[in-house]
Protein backbone atom coordinates (compact mmCIF):
# COMPACT_ATOMS: atom_id res chain seq x y z
CA UNK A 1 0.00 0.00 0.00
CA UNK A 2 2.84 2.47 0.96
CA UNK A 3 4.61 1.35 -2.10
CA UNK A 4 1.46 1.86 -4.50
CA UNK A 5 0.42 4.68 -2.58
CA UNK A 6 3.68 6.47 -3.34
CA UNK A 7 3.46 5.55 -6.87
CA UNK A 8 0.11 7.65 -7.41
CA UNK A 9 1.71 10.02 -5.12
CA UNK A 10 4.68 10.61 -7.75
CA UNK A 11 2.29 10.26 -10.66
CA UNK A 12 0.29 13.10 -9.16
CA UNK A 13 3.37 15.34 -9.29
CA UNK A 14 4.36 15.09 -12.51
CA UNK A 15 0.92 15.34 -13.93
CA UNK A 16 0.55 18.43 -11.30
CA UNK A 17 4.04 19.76 -13.07
CA UNK A 18 2.71 19.37 -16.74
CA UNK A 19 0.48 22.54 -16.60
CA UNK A 20 3.20 24.24 -14.82
CA UNK A 21 6.17 23.32 -17.36
CA UNK A 22 3.21 24.37 -20.27
CA UNK A 23 3.11 27.71 -18.52
CA UNK A 24 6.98 28.28 -18.63
CA UNK A 25 7.53 26.99 -22.23
CA UNK A 26 4.65 29.18 -22.86
CA UNK A 27 6.77 32.06 -21.34
CA UNK A 28 9.63 31.65 -22.96
CA UNK A 29 7.98 31.57 -26.07
CA UNK A 30 6.71 35.27 -25.54
CA UNK A 31 10.25 36.54 -24.41
CA UNK A 32 11.65 35.29 -27.92
CA UNK A 33 9.00 36.74 -30.01
CA UNK A 34 9.61 39.87 -28.01
CA UNK A 35 13.46 39.44 -28.46
CA UNK A 36 12.90 38.76 -32.18
CA UNK A 37 10.28 41.94 -32.35
CA UNK A 38 12.81 44.24 -30.62
CA UNK A 39 15.57 42.87 -32.84
CA UNK A 40 13.05 43.77 -36.12
CA UNK A 41 13.03 47.31 -34.54
CA UNK A 42 16.23 47.26 -34.17
CA UNK A 43 17.06 46.54 -37.45
CA UNK A 44 14.56 49.29 -38.63
CA UNK A 45 16.26 51.69 -36.52
CA UNK A 46 19.13 51.02 -38.30
CA UNK A 47 17.85 50.90 -42.01
CA UNK A 48 16.40 54.65 -40.52
CA UNK A 49 19.75 56.07 -39.83
CA UNK A 50 21.61 54.58 -42.90
CA UNK A 51 18.67 56.06 -45.28
CA UNK A 52 18.94 59.77 -43.53
CA UNK A 53 22.85 59.32 -43.47
CA UNK A 54 22.73 59.37 -46.94
CA UNK A 55 19.71 61.55 -47.40
CA UNK A 56 22.10 64.12 -45.82
CA UNK A 57 25.40 62.77 -48.33
CA UNK A 58 23.25 63.38 -51.36
CA UNK A 59 21.47 66.67 -50.26
CA UNK A 60 23.52 68.68 -52.75
CA UNK A 61 21.59 67.05 -55.58
CA UNK A 62 17.83 68.88 -55.31
CA UNK A 63 20.20 71.74 -55.15
CA UNK A 64 21.84 71.36 -57.69
CA UNK A 65 18.95 70.11 -59.65
CA UNK A 66 17.38 73.33 -58.73
CA UNK A 67 20.13 76.21 -60.06
CA UNK A 68 19.07 79.04 -62.17
CA UNK A 69 22.25 78.40 -63.93
CA UNK A 70 22.10 74.40 -64.07
CA UNK A 71 21.05 75.04 -67.94
CA UNK A 72 23.45 77.64 -69.21
CA UNK A 73 25.37 77.24 -72.62
CA UNK A 74 28.13 78.68 -74.55
CA UNK A 75 26.81 80.29 -77.82
CA UNK A 76 29.45 81.34 -80.69
CA UNK A 77 28.53 84.86 -82.38
CA UNK A 78 28.23 84.33 -86.09
CA UNK A 79 30.56 84.64 -88.53
CA UNK A 80 30.36 88.61 -89.71
CA UNK A 81 30.49 89.05 -85.53
CA UNK A 82 34.11 88.25 -85.61
CA UNK A 83 37.68 90.21 -85.31
CA UNK A 84 39.67 88.89 -88.82
CA UNK A 85 43.23 89.48 -90.01
CA UNK A 86 45.03 90.14 -86.75
CA UNK A 87 47.78 88.82 -86.51
CA UNK A 88 48.09 87.73 -82.98
CA UNK A 89 51.71 87.92 -80.86
CA UNK A 90 53.43 84.45 -80.99
CA UNK A 91 55.01 84.93 -78.00
CA UNK A 92 54.66 82.15 -75.26
CA UNK A 93 54.39 84.56 -71.84
CA UNK A 94 51.69 82.96 -69.80
CA UNK A 95 48.96 85.70 -70.08
CA UNK A 96 46.20 86.75 -72.10
CA UNK A 97 47.42 89.63 -74.64
CA UNK A 98 44.07 90.69 -74.65
CA UNK A 99 41.75 92.96 -73.42
CA UNK A 100 38.07 93.92 -73.49
CA UNK A 101 35.51 96.84 -72.51
CA UNK A 102 32.85 98.71 -73.65
CA UNK A 103 33.84 100.51 -76.33
CA UNK A 104 37.19 98.40 -77.53
CA UNK A 105 38.76 95.55 -77.49
CA UNK A 106 42.91 95.62 -77.55
CA UNK A 107 45.09 93.01 -78.61
CA UNK A 108 49.00 92.63 -78.40
CA UNK A 109 49.90 91.65 -82.26
CA UNK A 110 53.16 89.94 -83.83
CA UNK A 111 55.92 92.96 -84.78
CA UNK A 112 59.36 93.24 -85.96
CA UNK A 113 61.42 95.63 -83.38
CA UNK A 114 59.63 96.62 -80.51
CA UNK A 115 55.94 95.31 -78.95
CA UNK A 116 52.80 97.13 -80.38
CA UNK A 117 49.01 96.12 -79.62
CA UNK A 118 46.40 97.22 -81.78
CA UNK A 119 42.90 98.92 -80.60
CA UNK A 120 39.57 98.19 -82.57
CA UNK A 121 36.29 99.63 -81.72
CA UNK A 122 33.79 96.50 -80.38
CA UNK A 123 31.36 97.36 -82.83
CA UNK A 124 33.69 97.15 -85.81
CA UNK A 125 33.40 93.30 -86.95
CA UNK A 126 35.07 91.65 -90.16
CA UNK A 127 38.25 91.78 -91.67
CA UNK A 128 40.85 94.58 -89.99
CA UNK A 129 42.91 96.48 -92.70
CA UNK A 130 47.12 95.13 -92.29
CA UNK A 131 47.74 98.16 -92.52
CA UNK A 132 45.20 99.51 -89.24
CA UNK A 133 46.63 101.77 -87.11
CA UNK A 134 48.52 100.77 -84.21
CA UNK A 135 49.93 101.35 -80.26
CA UNK A 136 53.82 101.22 -80.58
CA UNK A 137 55.88 102.86 -78.41
CA UNK A 138 57.11 100.35 -76.68
CA UNK A 139 60.99 98.84 -77.59
CA UNK A 140 60.21 95.52 -76.40
CA UNK A 141 57.78 92.78 -76.23
CA UNK A 142 54.32 93.87 -74.99
CA UNK A 143 53.65 91.14 -72.11
CA UNK A 144 50.10 92.58 -70.87
CA UNK A 145 47.73 95.11 -71.17
CA UNK A 146 44.82 96.45 -69.10
CA UNK A 147 41.98 98.52 -69.84
CA UNK A 148 41.05 101.60 -67.07
CA UNK A 149 37.67 99.98 -65.10
CA UNK A 150 37.13 103.67 -64.63
CA UNK A 151 37.67 105.39 -67.54
CA UNK A 152 37.23 103.43 -71.51
CA UNK A 153 39.91 105.51 -73.00
CA UNK A 154 42.70 104.92 -70.79
CA UNK A 155 44.71 101.73 -71.10
CA UNK A 156 48.09 100.56 -69.09
CA UNK A 157 50.23 98.42 -70.92
CA UNK A 158 53.87 96.56 -69.90
CA UNK A 159 56.29 95.48 -71.97
CA UNK A 160 60.66 93.87 -71.91
CA UNK A 161 61.92 97.01 -71.77
CA UNK A 162 61.18 97.48 -68.08
CA UNK A 163 58.35 100.32 -68.37
CA UNK A 164 54.55 100.65 -67.86
CA UNK A 165 52.97 103.11 -69.84
CA UNK A 166 49.23 105.16 -69.91
CA UNK A 167 47.59 105.17 -73.46
CA UNK A 168 44.69 107.63 -73.92
CA UNK A 169 42.62 105.99 -77.28
CA UNK A 170 40.10 108.72 -78.91
CA UNK A 171 36.71 108.13 -79.59
CA UNK A 172 35.83 106.48 -82.80
CA UNK A 173 39.66 104.54 -82.30
CA UNK A 174 42.60 105.32 -84.16
CA UNK A 175 43.01 107.15 -87.04
CA UNK A 176 47.41 106.88 -86.98
CA UNK A 177 50.24 105.28 -85.59
CA UNK A 178 49.71 106.21 -81.52
CA UNK A 179 53.57 106.24 -80.24
CA UNK A 180 53.24 108.93 -77.84
CA UNK A 181 52.22 107.97 -74.49
CA UNK A 182 50.03 110.01 -71.80
CA UNK A 183 52.78 108.50 -68.78
CA UNK A 184 55.98 106.55 -69.45
CA UNK A 185 56.64 104.38 -65.97
CA UNK A 186 59.92 103.47 -65.07
CA UNK A 187 60.89 101.65 -61.39
CA UNK A 188 61.31 98.44 -62.43
CA UNK A 189 65.15 97.01 -63.20
CA UNK A 190 64.09 93.97 -65.21
CA UNK A 191 60.84 93.14 -67.80
CA UNK A 192 57.58 94.11 -66.28
CA UNK A 193 55.41 90.53 -67.32
CA UNK A 194 51.73 91.85 -65.22
CA UNK A 195 49.61 94.89 -64.53
CA UNK A 196 46.69 95.30 -62.34
CA UNK A 197 44.35 98.62 -62.05
CA UNK A 198 42.70 98.51 -58.20
CA UNK A 199 39.06 97.61 -58.45
CA UNK A 200 38.00 100.46 -56.34
CA UNK A 201 40.46 103.08 -56.60
CA UNK A 202 41.06 105.78 -59.50
CA UNK A 203 44.34 106.41 -60.39
CA UNK A 204 46.23 103.43 -58.33
CA UNK A 205 47.84 100.77 -60.89
CA UNK A 206 50.14 97.64 -59.68
CA UNK A 207 53.01 96.28 -61.92
CA UNK A 208 54.99 92.82 -60.86
CA UNK A 209 58.51 92.59 -63.01
CA UNK A 210 61.19 90.50 -63.06
CA UNK A 211 62.89 91.77 -60.73
CA UNK A 212 60.50 90.27 -57.83
CA UNK A 213 59.00 93.26 -57.11
CA UNK A 214 55.30 94.40 -57.07
CA UNK A 215 55.28 98.22 -57.52
CA UNK A 216 51.98 100.63 -56.34
CA UNK A 217 51.82 103.60 -59.00
CA UNK A 218 49.85 106.94 -58.02
CA UNK A 219 49.13 107.91 -61.70
CA UNK A 220 48.13 111.11 -60.21
CA UNK A 221 51.56 111.72 -59.27
CA UNK A 222 53.16 109.74 -61.61
CA UNK A 223 55.66 108.16 -59.30
CA UNK A 224 55.69 104.75 -57.25
CA UNK A 225 54.35 105.26 -53.83
CA UNK A 226 55.23 101.73 -52.54
CA UNK A 227 57.33 99.17 -53.14
CA UNK A 228 56.40 95.28 -52.62
CA UNK A 229 59.19 92.91 -52.13
CA UNK A 230 58.28 89.96 -50.65
CA UNK A 231 58.75 87.33 -53.20
CA UNK A 232 61.87 85.07 -54.23
CA UNK A 233 61.05 84.49 -57.39
CA UNK A 234 58.76 85.69 -60.64
CA UNK A 235 55.57 86.81 -59.81
CA UNK A 236 52.80 84.58 -61.72
CA UNK A 237 49.52 86.16 -60.85
CA UNK A 238 47.78 88.85 -58.57
CA UNK A 239 44.51 89.01 -57.80
CA UNK A 240 42.18 91.19 -55.53
CA UNK A 241 39.57 91.21 -53.25
CA UNK A 242 36.10 92.82 -53.57
CA UNK A 243 36.99 95.91 -52.03
CA UNK A 244 40.85 96.13 -52.85
CA UNK A 245 42.41 95.25 -49.18
CA UNK A 246 43.73 92.11 -50.38
CA UNK A 247 46.01 91.29 -52.81
CA UNK A 248 46.82 87.56 -53.37
CA UNK A 249 49.67 86.80 -55.51
CA UNK A 250 50.99 83.37 -56.69
CA UNK A 251 54.69 82.78 -57.64
CA UNK A 252 57.04 80.70 -59.31
CA UNK A 253 58.52 79.61 -55.52
CA UNK A 254 54.89 77.44 -55.88
CA UNK A 255 54.04 79.49 -52.77
CA UNK A 256 50.23 81.60 -52.12
CA UNK A 257 50.56 84.70 -50.37
CA UNK A 258 47.84 86.90 -49.13
CA UNK A 259 49.30 90.28 -48.41
CA UNK A 260 47.94 93.97 -47.40
CA UNK A 261 49.23 95.99 -50.04
CA UNK A 262 49.87 99.30 -48.45
CA UNK A 263 52.41 98.08 -45.72
CA UNK A 264 53.33 95.24 -47.68
CA UNK A 265 52.85 92.66 -44.93
CA UNK A 266 51.77 89.08 -46.24
CA UNK A 267 49.17 87.90 -43.73
CA UNK A 268 49.00 84.64 -44.79
CA UNK A 269 51.14 81.86 -47.12
CA UNK A 270 50.75 78.53 -48.08
CA UNK A 271 53.15 76.05 -49.26
CA UNK A 272 51.62 72.92 -50.08
CA UNK A 273 53.39 69.97 -51.73
CA UNK A 274 50.55 68.10 -53.54
CA UNK A 275 49.50 71.31 -55.76
CA UNK A 276 52.07 73.82 -57.27
CA UNK A 277 49.44 76.84 -57.78
CA UNK A 278 49.93 78.49 -61.24
CA UNK A 279 47.03 80.98 -61.02
CA UNK A 280 44.66 82.63 -58.07
CA UNK A 281 41.32 84.22 -58.04
CA UNK A 282 39.54 85.87 -54.91
CA UNK A 283 35.59 84.52 -54.77
CA UNK A 284 34.15 87.93 -54.29
CA UNK A 285 33.07 88.23 -50.69
CA UNK A 286 32.98 84.90 -49.72
CA UNK A 287 36.25 84.63 -48.12
CA UNK A 288 38.09 82.41 -50.57
CA UNK A 289 40.52 82.00 -53.02
CA UNK A 290 40.44 79.31 -55.47
CA UNK A 291 44.03 77.96 -57.53
CA UNK A 292 44.46 76.34 -60.20
CA UNK A 293 47.83 74.54 -61.09
CA UNK A 294 49.11 70.96 -61.34
CA UNK A 295 49.20 67.84 -58.54
CA UNK A 296 52.22 65.76 -57.56
CA UNK A 297 51.37 63.50 -60.60
CA UNK A 298 51.33 66.05 -63.02
CA UNK A 299 47.49 66.63 -63.70
CA UNK A 300 45.62 69.89 -63.95
CA UNK A 301 43.43 70.59 -60.19
CA UNK A 302 41.89 73.39 -58.80
CA UNK A 303 41.72 73.89 -54.85
CA UNK A 304 39.75 75.75 -53.00
CA UNK A 305 40.97 78.13 -49.67
CA UNK A 306 40.30 80.08 -46.56
CA UNK A 307 41.78 83.15 -46.66
CA UNK A 308 42.46 83.42 -43.22
CA UNK A 309 44.09 80.02 -43.43
CA UNK A 310 46.29 78.95 -45.76
CA UNK A 311 47.50 75.66 -43.60
CA UNK A 312 45.46 73.12 -46.24
CA UNK A 313 42.76 73.47 -48.75
CA UNK A 314 39.45 73.15 -48.28
CA UNK A 315 38.90 70.82 -51.56
CA UNK A 316 40.78 69.78 -54.17
CA UNK A 317 39.44 68.38 -57.76
CA UNK A 318 41.50 66.78 -60.52
CA UNK A 319 40.45 68.19 -63.75
CA UNK A 320 42.15 66.30 -66.54
CA UNK A 321 46.08 65.21 -67.70
CA UNK A 322 46.58 68.39 -70.36
CA UNK A 323 49.32 70.58 -69.49
CA UNK A 324 48.04 73.68 -70.54
CA UNK A 325 47.34 76.36 -68.42
CA UNK A 326 44.15 76.72 -66.64
CA UNK A 327 43.12 79.94 -66.33
CA UNK A 328 40.06 80.95 -63.86
CA UNK A 329 37.39 83.61 -64.19
CA UNK A 330 35.32 84.07 -61.24
CA UNK A 331 31.80 85.94 -61.99
CA UNK A 332 30.55 87.56 -58.74
CA UNK A 333 27.38 87.94 -59.54
CA UNK A 334 26.07 84.60 -60.07
CA UNK A 335 28.97 83.20 -58.23
CA UNK A 336 30.06 80.86 -61.16
CA UNK A 337 33.36 80.02 -62.30
CA UNK A 338 34.85 79.64 -65.50
CA UNK A 339 37.90 77.43 -65.90
CA UNK A 340 39.87 78.08 -69.94
CA UNK A 341 43.16 76.06 -70.51
CA UNK A 342 45.63 77.55 -72.96
CA UNK A 343 45.78 75.25 -75.77
CA UNK A 344 42.41 73.63 -76.12
CA UNK A 345 39.28 74.87 -76.49
CA UNK A 346 37.32 73.87 -73.97
CA UNK A 347 35.73 76.17 -71.33
CA UNK A 348 34.36 74.15 -67.91
CA UNK A 349 31.89 76.18 -65.89
CA UNK A 350 31.06 75.50 -61.98
CA UNK A 351 29.20 77.21 -59.59
CA UNK A 352 30.45 78.24 -56.14
CA UNK A 353 28.52 77.69 -52.97
CA UNK A 354 29.44 78.09 -48.98
CA UNK A 355 28.70 74.63 -48.07
CA UNK A 356 29.12 71.24 -49.18
CA UNK A 357 30.19 70.01 -51.95
CA UNK A 358 31.41 73.70 -52.64
CA UNK A 359 31.56 73.35 -56.54
CA UNK A 360 28.85 72.06 -58.49
CA UNK A 361 29.82 71.08 -62.11
CA UNK A 362 27.57 72.29 -64.25
CA UNK A 363 28.53 72.06 -68.13
CA UNK A 364 31.44 72.67 -70.65
CA UNK A 365 31.79 74.49 -73.88
CA UNK A 366 33.55 72.63 -76.33
CA UNK A 367 35.26 74.17 -79.32
CA UNK A 368 37.60 72.23 -81.83
CA UNK A 369 40.04 75.65 -81.96
CA UNK A 370 42.59 75.94 -79.21
CA UNK A 371 42.86 79.33 -77.79
CA UNK A 372 45.41 81.66 -76.79
CA UNK A 373 44.54 83.60 -74.11
CA UNK A 374 40.79 85.19 -73.59
CA UNK A 375 39.90 88.58 -73.00
CA UNK A 376 36.16 89.01 -70.78
CA UNK A 377 33.76 91.81 -71.11
CA UNK A 378 32.64 94.27 -68.18
CA UNK A 379 29.17 93.51 -66.90
CA UNK A 380 28.39 96.84 -68.02
CA UNK A 381 29.04 95.80 -71.60
CA UNK A 382 26.59 92.83 -71.78
CA UNK A 383 23.40 91.92 -74.25
CA UNK A 384 21.10 92.15 -70.85
CA UNK A 385 18.17 91.58 -73.48
CA UNK A 386 19.26 88.10 -74.61
CA UNK A 387 20.11 86.77 -70.67
CA UNK A 388 23.87 86.64 -71.32
CA UNK A 389 25.86 86.70 -67.99
CA UNK A 390 29.40 86.56 -69.53
CA UNK A 391 31.33 87.24 -72.71
CA UNK A 392 34.64 85.76 -73.50
CA UNK A 393 36.42 86.72 -76.73
CA UNK A 394 38.73 84.27 -77.36
CA UNK A 395 42.01 84.25 -79.48
CA UNK A 396 42.88 82.05 -82.42
CA UNK A 397 46.17 82.23 -83.51
CA UNK A 398 45.88 79.98 -85.97
CA UNK A 399 43.14 81.79 -88.27
CA UNK A 400 43.89 85.29 -86.46
CA UNK A 401 40.93 85.64 -85.56
CA UNK A 402 39.24 87.16 -81.99
CA UNK A 403 35.87 84.80 -81.62
CA UNK A 404 33.11 86.71 -79.40
CA UNK A 405 31.91 83.48 -77.19
CA UNK A 406 28.24 84.43 -74.68
CA UNK A 407 27.49 82.62 -71.79
CA UNK A 408 23.36 82.56 -71.64
CA UNK A 409 20.95 81.57 -69.28
CA UNK A 410 17.72 80.20 -71.44
CA UNK A 411 14.89 82.19 -70.57
CA UNK A 412 11.56 82.35 -72.22
CA UNK A 413 10.42 86.04 -71.23
CA UNK A 414 11.72 88.58 -72.51
CA UNK A 415 11.84 91.05 -69.67
CA UNK A 416 14.32 92.18 -67.38
CA UNK A 417 15.66 89.20 -65.33
CA UNK A 418 16.74 90.65 -61.87
CA UNK A 419 17.69 87.38 -60.35
CA UNK A 420 20.53 87.14 -62.39
CA UNK A 421 21.03 90.43 -62.86
CA UNK A 422 21.88 92.00 -59.05
CA UNK A 423 23.09 95.09 -58.38
CA UNK A 424 26.95 95.07 -60.12
CA UNK A 425 30.53 97.23 -59.60
CA UNK A 426 29.84 100.07 -61.86
CA UNK A 427 31.86 102.44 -63.40
CA UNK A 428 32.29 105.33 -60.76
CA UNK A 429 35.42 105.07 -58.45
CA UNK A 430 34.93 104.14 -54.88
CA UNK A 431 38.02 106.72 -53.42
CA UNK A 432 40.52 108.66 -54.81
CA UNK A 433 43.92 107.40 -54.49
CA UNK A 434 44.98 109.41 -51.50
CA UNK A 435 42.24 108.16 -49.50
CA UNK A 436 43.12 104.46 -50.32
CA UNK A 437 46.59 105.28 -49.66
CA UNK A 438 45.84 106.86 -46.30
CA UNK A 439 44.26 103.51 -45.14
CA UNK A 440 40.43 103.81 -46.26
CA UNK A 441 38.73 100.95 -47.89
CA UNK A 442 35.55 100.79 -49.19
CA UNK A 443 33.45 98.29 -51.50
CA UNK A 444 32.78 99.33 -54.81
CA UNK A 445 30.13 101.73 -56.49
CA UNK A 446 27.21 99.40 -57.23
CA UNK A 447 25.08 100.04 -60.29
CA UNK A 448 21.74 98.26 -62.04
CA UNK A 449 22.15 96.96 -65.52
CA UNK A 450 18.54 97.72 -65.80
CA UNK A 451 19.08 101.62 -66.07
CA UNK A 452 22.30 102.73 -65.92
CA UNK A 453 24.64 100.62 -68.10
CA UNK A 454 24.10 102.79 -70.69
CA UNK A 455 25.36 106.07 -68.53
CA UNK A 456 27.88 108.19 -69.79
CA UNK A 457 31.41 108.08 -67.50
CA UNK A 458 32.50 111.65 -66.60
CA UNK A 459 35.89 110.76 -65.44
CA UNK A 460 38.25 112.60 -67.01
CA UNK A 461 42.14 111.36 -66.64
CA UNK A 462 44.74 114.44 -66.03
CA UNK A 463 48.23 113.22 -66.58
CA UNK A 464 50.67 114.82 -64.07
CA UNK A 465 53.51 117.11 -65.59
CA UNK A 466 56.72 115.02 -64.30
CA UNK A 467 59.95 116.90 -63.25
CA UNK A 468 62.36 114.95 -63.92
CA UNK A 469 64.82 114.14 -60.73
CA UNK A 470 67.94 112.83 -60.32
CA UNK A 471 71.70 113.70 -60.78
CA UNK A 472 72.95 115.40 -63.74
CA UNK A 473 76.52 115.54 -64.49
CA UNK A 474 77.96 116.58 -68.07
CA UNK A 475 74.69 115.27 -69.41
CA UNK A 476 74.36 112.13 -67.91
CA UNK A 477 71.94 111.26 -65.64
CA UNK A 478 73.52 108.98 -63.49
CA UNK A 479 70.30 107.23 -61.73
CA UNK A 480 69.23 106.08 -65.12
CA UNK A 481 72.60 105.05 -66.86
CA UNK A 482 73.22 101.83 -64.51
CA UNK A 483 75.55 98.89 -65.79
CA UNK A 484 73.35 96.58 -67.36
CA UNK A 485 73.31 92.87 -65.69
CA UNK A 486 71.75 91.24 -68.50
CA UNK A 487 71.02 91.13 -71.73
CA UNK A 488 67.43 92.14 -71.65
CA UNK A 489 68.53 95.37 -70.07
CA UNK A 490 71.42 96.12 -71.78
CA UNK A 491 69.07 95.82 -75.11
CA UNK A 492 66.64 98.18 -73.14
CA UNK A 493 69.17 100.53 -72.38
CA UNK A 494 70.45 100.58 -76.37
CA UNK A 495 66.75 101.35 -77.59
CA UNK A 496 66.63 103.92 -75.39
CA UNK A 497 70.10 105.71 -75.99
CA UNK A 498 68.91 105.08 -79.64
CA UNK A 499 65.66 107.02 -78.80
CA UNK A 500 67.50 109.69 -77.22
CA UNK A 501 69.99 110.00 -80.07
CA UNK A 502 66.80 110.54 -82.98
CA UNK A 503 65.55 112.83 -80.57
CA UNK A 504 68.54 114.82 -80.32
CA UNK A 505 69.32 114.66 -83.65
CA UNK A 506 65.58 115.93 -84.78
CA UNK A 507 66.34 118.89 -82.21
CA UNK A 508 69.57 119.74 -83.83
CA UNK A 509 67.79 120.15 -87.17
CA UNK A 510 65.15 121.69 -85.85
CA UNK A 511 67.44 124.52 -84.48
CA UNK A 512 69.43 124.84 -87.71
CA UNK A 513 66.85 125.43 -89.90
CA UNK A 514 65.58 128.10 -87.10
CA UNK A 515 69.26 129.54 -87.36
CA UNK A 516 69.14 129.58 -90.84
CA UNK A 517 65.49 131.43 -90.96
CA UNK A 518 67.03 133.60 -88.23
CA UNK A 519 70.06 134.59 -90.54
CA UNK A 520 67.69 134.91 -93.44
CA UNK A 521 65.56 137.50 -91.80
CA UNK A 522 68.46 139.21 -90.61
CA UNK A 523 70.05 139.59 -94.20
CA UNK A 524 66.84 140.54 -95.24
CA UNK A 525 66.33 143.29 -92.60
CA UNK A 526 70.12 144.66 -93.37
CA UNK A 527 69.16 144.52 -96.84
CA UNK A 528 65.70 146.72 -96.83
CA UNK A 529 65.93 150.42 -98.44
CA UNK A 530 64.50 151.88 -95.89
CA UNK A 531 66.87 151.25 -93.74
CA UNK A 532 69.42 151.98 -96.39
CA UNK A 533 67.57 155.76 -96.91
CA UNK A 534 67.84 156.34 -93.04
CA UNK A 535 71.34 155.50 -92.89
CA UNK A 536 71.94 157.87 -96.06
CA UNK A 537 69.75 160.66 -94.09
CA UNK A 538 71.49 160.58 -90.65
CA UNK A 539 75.39 160.99 -92.65
CA UNK A 540 74.35 163.77 -94.45
CA UNK A 541 72.37 165.53 -91.20
CA UNK A 542 75.48 164.74 -89.47
CA UNK A 543 78.13 166.04 -92.55
CA UNK A 544 75.92 169.85 -91.72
Amino acid sequence: MKGGCGRRTLGEKREREKPMQATQAGKLDAVRKLKKIQALFVDDCRIQRVVLKTRRKMSWRPTYRSSKFRNVYGKVANREHFFEGIPITKNVHDNHFCAVNAKFLAIVTESAGGGTFVVIPVTQFGRIDPHYPKVCGHQGNVLDIKWNPFHDNIIASCSEDASVRIWEIPDGGLRRNLTESVLELYGHSRRVGLIEWHPTTSGILFSAGYDYKILIWNLEIGEPVKMIDCHTDVILCMSFNTEGSLLATSCKDKKLRVIEPRSGNVLQEANFKNHKVSRVVFLGNMKRLLTTGVSRWNTRQIALWDQEDLSMPIIEEEIDGLSGLLFPFYDADTHMLYLAGKGDGNIRYYEITLEKPYLQYLMEFRSPAPQKGLGVMPKHGLDVGACEVFRFYKLVTLKGLIEPISMIVPRRSETYQEDIYPMTSGTEPALSADEWLSGINRGPVLMSLKEGYNRPNKLVFKAPVKEKKGGVVNGIDLLENVPPRTENELLRMFFRQQEELRRLKDELTQRDIKIRQLELELNNIRNSPNINNNNNSSSNGSSI
